[in-house]
């Protein structure tokens, strides 16, 4: 089962490198601020995944957030698919939310939430970077499947953030998808134990011109390293 927060934003993305999808889609943002007498504090990860492939009905959304019910495709002989439906449990459990939107070619765009209505971001931008509310990222070319949740960090059944660079290492290396592009937003407390703002955008065909194959074992080093910069990691 996923231990971390990371390890369900790689699971739903690889949902979405699975789907025939030439584009993929991964943001993510991490808030903690301190509150003062009007603004309580805030501290709340979120992720975005999405997809510019087939898309999904209404029904066929319904049936994948079913956890009895799989295609038996991605893994041959199991009986249950519990990618969504623990992405939805972990989210509400968590005092967060979550929301699935999908347009499929001749069809409506469907949409299903649940959860707390609203994220906590303050919406702010770090030196023009992304934020909560960045709708020309969010859906900007994911105009498939869109996967949106949020937790609350302060709650104590919120599962650790874990490894971001481990996760956008392993998201890049998906096969599949000609473009992923993955964006990062942190905002810290000063003092905290991440005290450094972050904001970054990456994509898989840059990082291929800079490093080449990235499955090449010193191009996956230096991939690493370069990831855990862009974190503010020493």
């Amino acid at each position: 089962m996923h231990f971390s927060l990371s390890d369900l934003a790689a699971d739903i993305t690889q949902n979405c490198a699975e789907s025939g999808a030439s584009l993929i889609e991964l943001a993510v943002w991490e808030t903690d601020e301190p509150g003062d007498m009007e603004n309580p504090a805030t501290r709340e990860f979120r992720f975005f995944a999405g997809d510019n492939g087939k898309g999904m009905t209404g029904a066929e959304l319904d049936r994948n957030m079913d956890p009895f019910v799989t295609d038996g495709v991605k893994h041959p002989g199991r009986k249950v698919g519990l990618g969504i439906p623990f992405l939805i449990q972990t989210a509400v459990d968590s005092g967060g939310g979550w929301k699935i939107s999908s347009a499929k070619k001749e069809s409506e765009t469907v949409l299903r939430s649940g959860g707390t209505g609203k994220a906590k971001f303050t919406g702010k931008s770090i030196a023009g970077g992304i934020t909560a509310d960045d709708s020309s990222f969010m859906g900007g070319s994911a105009n498939g499947t869109s996967v949106e949740a949020w937790f609350d960090l302060a709650n104590v059944d919120t599962p650790p953030v874990g490894d971001i660079p481990g996760l956008f290492r392993s998201v890049l290396m998906f096969s599949g998808p000609q473009e992923i592009i993955l964006q990062r937003s942190r905002i810290s407390a000063s003092g905290s134990a991440k005290g450094t703002n972050v904001s970054y955008e990456v994509k898989k065909t840059e990082l291929i011109e800079a490093l080449g194959d990235l499955e090449d074992v010193s191009s996956l080093v230096l991939l690493g390293k370069y990831l855990h910069s862009l974190e503010g990691d020493d």
